[in-house]
């Protein structure tokens, strides 16, 4: 066997076709200081051809920086935090980095798992969103973090990046009381984060707003699957009969729910009962019929929050807090209601 065809390409080799030093090969590798852009075309070029790969774990030990990235996000299986995933995936690859994915599942312990092995990895930076309310843990990491969601709140220490979820909550419901619609349903998260909450009492406050009475807002809860909102849309429908012309779900997989249970309950969508989500995800556009909803700018809160790390990680001290808007899509879920019911005004002091 041919020793010299069998040996791995070196950077004196990259150097060589080149034309340039080792030292300037090193710069455009690392990303580390200035080099000319037909220099950097040059190295580019000769990496390509010479087949060359970079040992990642001895420039980590030489520079502390292993130009890999940690995202840690609760379910890898829910479009909402694909989208999100993406554009962190996106900005990093732009940013000649590599992201290692987690899906937490909403469960602490695995959190904790996750993190210990991107501390062992020796990752540049972690975005997340917390299964937990430790903080203590995130310090452990030792690696700059920026936080995702509306559990960026509970973390007032670190950089983070949300949508904003009640714009969202009022674009919606001006929505729907723009079609005619006086009796809304909510279906929203059983939990306790921050986003359930925002979800409640924004919806109940600009109910109030327009002059009805929130104590007569109907309500049901689910785990943010189709599942359980196909199951608190029955309820719903059972405990609310006739009066009920519109539903309102905290994120679009609930209310693809609550579509299938007014169908199984026999209402058409959206002659009988109008039916809007939040989040945006391309699921909602294929469902029948489409699905209006809020969209959250779930893409750019991934490439937003991998931008504050980098900063971070370049040394930015500053703590950024991002909130990004919300927009309607409007689809042929939501209608015009096909009759009357009057609303319960908001009771006189």
């Amino acid at each position: 066997m041919n020793g010299k065809r069998d040996r791995q390409p070196t950077i004196i080799d990259v150097a060589r076709l080149s034309g340039v030093s080792k030292t300037t090969v090193a710069r455009v590798l690392s990303g580390i200081g200035a080099v000319h852009a037909e220099t950097r075309r040059r190295v580019e070029e000769a990496v390509q051809q010479s087949g060359y790969e970079r040992n990642h774990l001895a420039f980590g030990l030489r520079t502390g920086r292993s130009r890999t990235l940690g995202l840690v996000i609760p379910d890898i299986s829910n479009p909402f935090w694909a989208d999100l995933a993406r554009g962190a995936q996106d900005k990093a690859e732009a940013e000649k980095r590599s992201l290692l994915i987690f899906s937490s599942d909403w469960d602490a312990e695995r959190e904790r798992r996750h993190l210990q092995v991107l501390r062992q990895a020796r990752v540049d930076g972690i975005i997340l969103n917390p299964a937990t309310d430790d903080s203590g843990l995130l310090r452990q990491t030792e690696a700059p973090v920026v936080v995702i969601g509306s559990s960026g709140e509970r973390f007032p220490e670190y950089s983070s990046v949300r949508s904003d979820v009640a714009q969202g909550v009022r674009l919606a419901l001006d929505h729907l009381i723009a079609a005619g619609h006086r009796h809304i349903g909510l279906v929203n998260g059983r939990d306790r984060r921050v986003a359930r909450t925002r979800f409640v009492t924004e919806a109940q406050a600009h109910w109030q707003r327009h002059g009805f009475d929130a104590s007569a807002l109907p309500m049901d809860e689910g785990d943010y699957t189709v599942e359980s909102g196909q199951a608190a849309m029955t309820r719903l429908v059972e405990r609310e009969g006739g009066r009920m012309t519109a539903v309102f779900a905290a994120n679009d997989m609930m209310a693809v729910g609550a579509i299938l249970a007014a169908r199984a309950a026999g209402l058409a969508c959206p002659r009988d009962i109008s039916i809007m989500g939040m989040d945006g995800v391309e699921a909602g556009s294929f469902t029948d019929p489409g699905l209006t909803t809020v969209d959250k700018p779930r893409y750019d809160m991934g490439v937003e929050a991998t931008r504050l790390l980098l900063a971070e990680i370049d040394g930015a001290g500053d703590i950024v807090r991002t909130v990004l808007p919300c927009r309607v899509v409007e689809r042929a879920s939501v209608a015009a209601p096909r009759r009357s019911v009057s609303p319960a005004r908001k009771k006189s002091a």
